[in-house]
């Protein structure tokens, strides 16, 4: 089936593999052609959004700060963002106003448009103290928004765990304390390339809020699923092996037409030839796996159309593996990049 949606899928260099050729940047795939268009090429592309209310503006996270797009994918222009050479992890469209956006960058950095993402302003530096040695710099993989106190808003850094802003970024309050203590478990100890056995539970790489339960923060890292009910005071495990063999968390999403509908993409590690999507239908209490497919690399991105529920994509890492349902997970078409790309690292949909 042709798609009806606009599919973008955002591709960085390979993990562990830097020697190895392949394209980089924004491939987009527009609705009912079948055919995925390469249309940012200068630049390594980490995420890529669709504007929740204007399909026309896209914007890409790139290895040199912020790009958009105002005709729906097919251009890309580099707007007007404060320095060069800055990598551009994860975008929050603010839903208090939607002309609010703001960028989470490496190292740990936050960005705020007030334009619609044409001109940026950096904001103060968080301050999260540097807990794990490794060989990148931290970075804000993921960014959300209460839903009902919109200057309040949580952040998962890779690898550093999470901070929480209660006046729209301008500062900022370590909520990580608790992920360290949980660590001490020897189900969660994990240390693969710093000097912490800490390294798992602060490797974050998504977090979200559900209007349906609004103060429950649901964290994603490399040992699982998270929740908080207190601000990020005190984190509780979701025990989401209970329902999946595999439980490397790497997205998490609510659904943007019912808070009580969270998918969350599992996989084995960073690196490995298999994952899946789980969806949950009572605010993550349980969880059922949601896609019908057979992956061969680490699930990175799951996307959400922000008008219609039924349509869920998500990206593989490695092989441009993409999948897509438009009938709420009834039938899978296959929309593999082309030949010879990089690794994927973010899908958006819209």
């Amino acid at each position: 089936m042709a798609s009806k949606s606009n599919v973008y899928a955002g591709v960085a260099g390979y993990v562990g593999r830097a020697d190895q050729t392949g394209a980089v940047g924004v491939f987009a795939r527009a609705a009912g052609t079948g055919r995925w268009e390469h249309v940012l090429t200068d630049h390594e592309a980490y995420t890529v959004s669709v504007h929740p209310t204007d399909p026309d503006v896209v914007f890409a996270g790139t290895a040199d700060g912020v790009y958009r797009s105002t005709d729906r994918g097919k251009t890309f222009q580099r707007t007007n963002f404060p320095g060069k050479g800055v990598q551009i992890w994860s975008f929050l469209v603010d839903a208090a106003d939607r002309t609010s956006i703001y960028a989470g960058a490496s190292p740990v950095g936050l960005y705020r448009s007030e334009d619609t993402g044409e001109t940026w302003r950096k904001l103060p530096d968080p301050g999260m103290p540097n807990r794990a040695a490794m060989p990148f710099a931290c970075r804000v993989m993921r960014m959300t928004q209460h839903p009902r106190k919109p200057h309040t808003m949580f952040a998962a850094l890779e690898v550093n765990g999470a901070m929480r802003t209660d006046d729209s970024g301008e500062s900022w309050t370590d909520c990580s304390a608790d992920l360290i203590r949980l660590a001490q478990q020897p189900h969660l100890k994990s240390k693969i390339v710093s000097d912490t056995y800490n390294e798992g539970m602060l490797d974050g790489h998504a977090i979200a809020i559900s209007p349906a339960d609004p103060d429950k923060v649901i964290l994603a890292v490399r040992m699982g699923l998270f929740e908080s009910g207190d601000e990020g005071r005190t984190w509780r495990d979701m025990e989401v092996g209970r329902f999946s063999p595999i439980t490397y968390g790497r997205d998490i999403r609510v659904s943007p037409r019912d808070g009580n509908t969270l998918y969350a993409a599992l996989s084995v590690a960073a690196s490995s030839k298999d994952g899946a999507i789980y969806r949950s239908q009572d605010k993550g209490a349980t969880w059922k796996r949601f896609d019908k497919v057979q992956v061969h690399g680490t699930i990175m991105s799951v996307a959400l159309h922000a008008n219609d529920p039924d349509r869920v994509y998500f990206g593989a890492r490695y092989d441009g593996e993409i999948y897509g349902t438009e009938d709420g997970g009834a039938t899978w078409e296959s929309l593999p990049l082309p030949a010879g790309v990089k690794d994927i690292y973010s899908i958006a949909v819209g």
